[in-house]
């Protein structure tokens, strides 16, 4: 929120629970008020209306950031909303509904887990859902059957030509179709 007010963007934070309202309402003054975001007189109340460019739906309740993200997109025309989503086994009902962006903690999270983790040879980094695209590290090891893509090695990027020649211990970032994970096994990693 400061990020965007400091941008001099206008930004309306609604807070349900009355304590962190407080405090945000300290920090934050005319920019907060206390609500429930999925009545429509509070969403109004905040300038849902007009509408606004960007409508974000961040609660730690899945429900709720899709009832919010629907009534804004669908009842008040908003063009962008995104929406947080706590429990990925609830994507799918975020695509459903075409509610695109969303952020994931616990899948930004776990993809930081297994990029760390040697034992995971294919870390997924980042799903273009709208795009059907998603970004994977590949980690290339001695009996990998490949060559001919861009890679990261010894902490440097190089942009893959005809010649280059992968080698063990490089990283390979790959932009495929979600599904496709197991083709890319096969091309680099022989498994």
């Amino acid at each position: 929120m400061r990020t965007l007010l400091r941008n001099g963007h206008e930004a309306t934070i609604i807070e349900q629970d009355r304590d962190r309202y407080e405090r945000l309402e300290s920090e934050f003054e005319h920019q907060a008020m206390q609500g429930d975001a999925t009545e429509l007189f509070v969403l109004e109340k905040a300038g849902v209306k007009r509408p606004p460019d960007l409508v974000l739906a961040l609660t730690g309740d899945d429900e709720d950031n899709l009832v919010i993200t629907q009534i804004a997109k669908e009842k008040y025309g908003v063009p962008k909303v995104i929406a947080r989503v706590n429990d990925p086994r609830n994507q799918p009902h975020f695509d459903l509904l075409g509610i695109s962006p969303t952020v994931c903690a616990t899948s930004s999270i776990l993809g930081l887990v297994e990029h760390e983790v040697p034992e995971h040879d294919l870390v997924h980094l980042l799903e273009l859902r709208k795009e059907n695209l998603e970004i994977v590290e590949v980690q290339i090891d001695k009996s990998s059957p490949c060559a001919g893509i861009s890679v990261m090695r010894d902490g440097k990027a190089e942009i893959a030509v005809g010649k280059t020649e992968l080698k063990p211990g490089d990283q390979v970032l790959a932009i495929l179709q979600p599904g496709k994970e197991d083709e890319l096994r096969k091309i680099l990693l022989k498994k």
